[in-house]
C-alpha cells in the first residue's frame, strides 16, 4: 500500500515515528511530504520537500506514482494544501484522510476575542500598544496592514516564527526566531519583558505552543484568536496519533 503523508507538523512526525515503532514502514510504501521551511525530518521512509508544483502538481504526482491513500496532517490553517488534497483524491478516487488536533478552548480567566478574518482582527488592535504576534508566517499584505496600524498608533509589534519571515518586515515590527515547544515560565517572562498588552494567535491547538495562552491568562493579557478556516470534507477525520496509525494498520490487513 502506497501512502502519501502531507506533513510538516509535530503530529505528522509523531505518526511516522509511531509507524516506525510498530515496524509498519517495512510493509508500507510511505512518502512524507514537507514544505521544508524549517526542518526536514529524517525517517526511514522517503521524504520529499518543496511542494508539488515542481512535480507537475499534486494530482499528476499521485497518478504517476500510483498512491493508494493520502493522509493530510498539515497545519489546521493550511487551507490551500488541504483543499488541493481533497480535490486531487476525488478526481483519482483515492481515499483522503485528515488528522487535525483539537482546537483550543477558552478557560476560566481567559480574555479571548474571536475573529474569522485578519481584517477585523487588525482593526481591533488599535487601542493596544505592545502586541505579540504568534500566528506563524504573515504574508506581505497583512504585514503592510500591521505597518500602517503601527504608524498611525505608535504600536509596537513583536512577531515570532520558526523560519525567517517570507515578507520583509518594517522597522515597526521586531522578529523573534524560536521553535517550540515552549514552556510556561519562558512565555510569561517574554510577555513581561516586552510589556505585552495583547497576544494574537491562530487557534492551532496542540500542546507545543499552548503555554502562551496560560501565561496570558495568568498575567491578564487579552488574546485575539483567529478561528480555523472551513476546510472541504475529507473521507475520514481523525484527532489522535494512535487513531491514525491504527486505521492505517487495519487498512493494511483489510479490516
Amino acid at each position: 500500500m502506497k501512502i502519501l503523508i502531507l506533513g510538516g507538523t509535530s503530529d505528522a512526525r509523531k505518526v511516522v515515528a509511531e509507524l516506525e515503532k510498530r515496524d509498519l514502514l517495512k510493509s508500507l510504501q510511505v512518502t512524507y511530504s514537507v514544505a521544508g521551511l524549517v526542518r526536514v525530518p529524517e525517517f526511514s521512509c522517503e521524504v520529499i520537500s518543496g511542494g508539488f508544483t515542481q512535480r507537475g502538481g499534486l494530482t499528476h504526482y499521485l497518478r504517476e506514482l500510483g498512491f493508494d491513500l493520502v493522509i493530510d496532517i498539515t497545519h489546521p490553517f493550511a487551507l490551500q494544501m488541504s483543499t488541493a488534497a481533497v480535490a486531487a483524491c476525488a478526481e483519482l478516487a483515492i481515499p483522503c484522510w485528515r488528522f487535525h488536533r483539537s482546537a483550543w478552548q477558552a478557560q476560566e480567566g481567559d480574555q479571548w476575542q474571536l475573529f474569522d478574518n485578519w481584517d477585523g482582527l487588525i482593526k481591533a488592535t488599535e487601542p493596544y500598544r505592545s502586541i505579540f504576534l504568534t500566528a506563524g508566517q504573515i504574508e506581505k499584505p497583512l504585514v503592510d496592514q500591521f505597518k500602517l496600524q503601527a504608524e498611525l498608533t505608535g504600536q509596537r509589534q513583536i512577531i515570532r516564527t520558526a523560519a525567517p519571515p517570507k515578507a520583509e518586515l518594517p522597522e515597526t515590527m521586531q522578529w523573534l526566531k524560536a521553535i517550540g515547544p515552549f514552556n510556561h515560565a519562558d512565555e510569561k517572562q517574554l510577555l513581561i519583558q516586552y510589556d505585552v498588552d495583547l497576544l494574537v494567535s491562530k487557534n492551532s491547538g496542540g500542546s507545543a505552543t499552548e503555554a502562551k495562552l496560560a501565561a496570558a491568562r495568568e498575567l491578564g493579557v487579552p488574546v485575539f484568536m483567529l478561528e480555523r478556516p472551513q476546510l472541504p470534507a475529507s473521507d475520514c477525520l481523525l484527532d489522535s496519533v494512535n487513531d491514525v496509525v491504527n486505521k492505517i494498520e487495519n487498512k493494511r490487513v483489510g479490516v
